[in-house]
């Protein structure tokens, strides 16, 4: 793990005041970003935004009205007008639950290609700032630290070998019965990094300050402790150097 934090002041909102803190977890799919980043939100009793869902939800939203995914101004509107509410881990869609349907595989494939466009991104990203609220936010994606929470307290960029990635993601598939070979979800990953890096809009790549973390060899609850340790750090700094902060 590569590490490169500062103790810089909390950002401060249009009224003076400090505004919560934001842990931004970015990385490649299958990562393990997901889960470290809920894990850290529990342990600091932070919110949790899992940025991944909201492409998920226009993705199936397209599936279900026949937007291609590649028609950029339709999947634009789509966004824009997401009827969506997170409560509790239940997310619905159109007032129907939707936790389970954005997670199916057809869901995934398309929503990594509605994030490609720009004009998509556009439309989410005030709906994911609206997440940072009191006592502060972990927020998991590909743009959080770049993007979206570039006054993160701390940026995470979460990593794993494709091989890795992809027969953490089998063993995924095989537990909920899909039965699929660990050649086509190696290329599949492949194929998604190569999206997800490669596109205009706020391509994946680690923020300038962002602290690199290959989960390769770690399980999840070292990868969380890492996180944790880093965070905590990091406030420590600040307290010592500002005591009002």
């Amino acid at each position: 793990m590569t590490e490169s934090v500062s103790a810089a002041r909390p950002p401060q909102g249009a009224n003076g005041a400090p505004l919560p803190d934001v842990i931004a977890v970015d990385g490649p799919a299958a990562s393990g970003k997901g889960t470290i980043a809920a894990g850290v939100a529990r342990a600091l009793e932070l919110h949790y935004l899992d940025s991944g869902s909201l492409y998920r939800l226009v993705a199936l939203k397209a599936l279900r009205t026949g937007v291609a995914f590649d028609d950029e101004p339709a999947l634009a509107i789509l966004a824009a007008g997401l009827d969506v509410r997170f409560d509790d881990g239940a997310i619905t869609l159109d007032g129907a639950d939707a936790t389970a349907a954005i997670r199916q595989e057809d869901v995934s494939a398309g929503a990594s290609r509605v994030a490609v466009h720009g004009s998509v991104r556009r439309a989410l990203i005030e709906r994911q700032r609206a997440f940072r609220r009191p006592p502060g936010l972990v927020a998991d994606g590909r743009d959080m630290g770049t993007v979206v929470f570039p006054d993160a307290r701390i940026k995470v960029f979460v990593t794993a070998s494709a091989e890795e990635r992809a027969r953490r993601r089998h063993k995924q598939l095989i537990a909920k019965g899909i039965s699929i070979t660990m050649d086509g979800l190696l290329r599949d990953i492949r194929e998604r990094d190569a999206r997800d890096t490669g596109r205009a809009a706020a391509p994946l790549k680690p923020a300038p300050d962002a602290v690199l973390l290959d989960t390769t060899n770690l399980t999840i609850d070292e990868a969380i402790a890492r996180v944790l340790a880093l965070y905590r750090a990091a406030v420590d700094r600040t307290n010592a150097e500002d005591p009002k902060a």
